[in-house]
């Protein structure tokens, strides 16, 4: 049996960024048999322009992400909230893995949205954003999988998230829960 490859797209750039720390945690608590890999080359993807998608013209960090999401059994996107939003960097990066169109790398497979911002809602908007755009996307959007942490910047001042038992109990369950996804899909054997 292979392992289950969970792909983590952080939605913030900065080095300190307590989404990335999030991350950091899902990595350390999947269970045996899962891996959880945080793909960090958003930063270098192109605005997504269709003149560019073209063969021979797919910039090469395109191509590497592309790779990285067609070999990923499902999606954990973390995210912030930007202005109430998305940010730019974790749209681009979805819009680059949802082409081409009905055969992008998120077609079909399970996909969770989590994270964290300062406010007092922990990001619900932007969580629901990338659930809208994964969705149209294809992706099989996991509903019922969520994580919100609001204040961040005060809950997570003198702690990482991995020395708060809440988070990791909770990160915990929601590696699992994607991870289950991905078995409830896989095709069954032919008797």
């Amino acid at each position: 049996m292979t392992d289950t490859n969970i792909l983590v797209l952080v939605g913030s750039l900065r080095s300190g960024s307590k989404n990335r720390q999030l991350a950091e945690v899902a990595t350390d608590v999947a269970a045996e048999g899962v891996t959880v890999s945080v793909f960090e080359g958003i930063a270098d993807l192109p605005f997504y322009n269709e003149d560019i998608d073209v063969e021979g013209s797919v910039p090469a960090a395109a191509v590497d992400f592309r790779a990285a999401a067609n070999a990923a059994d499902a999606f954990l996107l973390i995210t912030p909230e930007h202005n109430g939003t998305i940010p730019a960097v974790l749209k681009n990066a979805i819009d680059w893995a949802s082409r081409p169109f009905g055969q992008g790398a998120l077609t079909g497979k399970p996909l969770a949205a989590i994270g964290s911002a300062y406010g007092q809602f922990g990001g619900v908007w932007a969580q629901d954003e990338v659930r809208k755009s994964t969705g149209i996307a294809g992706a099989n959007v996991l509903t019922d999988v969520t994580l919100s942490i609001p204040g961040s910047v005060v809950r997570f001042a003198e702690i990482h998230p991995k020395d708060d038992a809440e988070v990791v109990e909770q990160l915990t369950a929601v590696v699992a829960a994607v991870a289950a996804a991905v078995t409830a899909v896989e095709p069954t054997a032919a008797a």
